[in-house]
């Protein structure tokens, strides 16, 4: 049983919902209901009641709330107590955040937790031009960003490439191939996330296409919609498809949709982490040692 494990757990059961736990931690939904499992599998217990429509307390995870919230408590009191004694107050560490960052950034959330506990490092997520500008403003320490450019005022430090899967319906056809070729997907209408949302995805998918001779219908994606939504909608009703990150993917657990990687190179999208032109400090050296750990990890796992 982990610290990570009771703090999600205890989102979870105060949201009631797990999208809107992941928006609050500011990790992808998949990581959040992966490790709740994990928690329920070291308790032998199921703690929430889960169905397509709603997130439910069982009678185990009513009593056990009260005990994880008191847990957490008290670790945040025991930090607080290292920190006094320390001759000051925690350090914070401001982080600009990306979507689909996946196991990637709570693997960093745990390096930071094991190696500097003295150091909160607080999630910001904002627009890429905000994002930005905070990093050269000096409110954001560092960023992460997709498809990073050139700036004057910012060193763009290489993190790693996040490749993107196809997700489509288990039953269809082409969820029996290894890979799946954009021009198969043609005859398919597409539900992608809104450009002002994502625009490098958009951008990516969209050109993508076009190279392979069409230009995909969209369908309608909700403002709100979820990765959890997404997928369920992808395996149920008509036939569509969508690019998850395969970071995420790893972590969706519905039978009734597949992952398949594209059968064209290049489709993937470059990270890059954001700082101030000469930033120097521990909390940022330690951030590109986890990164560059992680991203060992992360080829071991592909």
């Amino acid at each position: 049983m982990e610290l990570r494990q009771l703090r999600y757990f205890v989102t979870v059961a105060e949201e009631l919902h797990f999208g809107r736990a992941a928006e609050r931690l500011h990790i992808a939904q998949p990581a959040v209901s992966q490790q709740v499992q994990r928690l329920e599998r070291d308790l032998k217990v199921q703690l929430l009641e889960r169905s397509p429509r709603r997130v439910r307390l069982t009678e185990a995870g009513m009593r056990f709330l009260p005990g994880a919230r008191a847990v957490l408590a008290a670790a945040d009191q025991a930090r607080a107590s290292v920190a006094d004694l320390a001759g000051g107050r925690a350090e914070v560490f401001r982080l600009g955040t990306v979507t689909g960052l996946g196991e990637r950034l709570d693997a960093l959330l745990e390096g930071f937790a094991e190696r500097a506990p003295q150091v909160r490092v607080e999630l910001v997520a904002l627009p890429v031009q905000e994002r930005i500008k905070q990093v050269a403003d000096g409110r954001l320490d560092a960023a992460f960003v997709r498809s990073p450019q050139d700036s004057p005022e910012l060193d763009l430090l290489p993190a790693w490439d996040d490749p993107l899967v196809v997700a489509l319906p288990a039953r269809h056809a082409l969820a029996a191939r290894e890979s799946v070729s954009l021009a198969d997907l043609a005859a398919l209408p597409i539900r992608l996330i809104e450009r002002r949302e994502h625009p490098a995805l958009v951008d990516l998918v969209l050109s993508a296409c076009q190279r392979a001779g069409f230009e995909p219908t969209p369908l309608p994606s909700p403002a709100s919609s979820t990765l959890q939504d997404t997928m369920a909608a992808v395996g149920a009703g008509a036939p569509m498809w969508t690019v998850v990150y395969a970071s995420n993917a790893r972590l969706v657990h519905n039978p009734r949709v597949a992952f398949r990687p594209f059968a064209e190179a290049g489709m993937s999208l470059p990270i890059g982490l954001a700082v101030r032109s000469g930033a120097a400090s521990p909390q940022l050296n330690l951030l590109v040692r986890l990164i560059s750990e992680s991203e060992q990890v992360g080829s071991e796992a592909r």
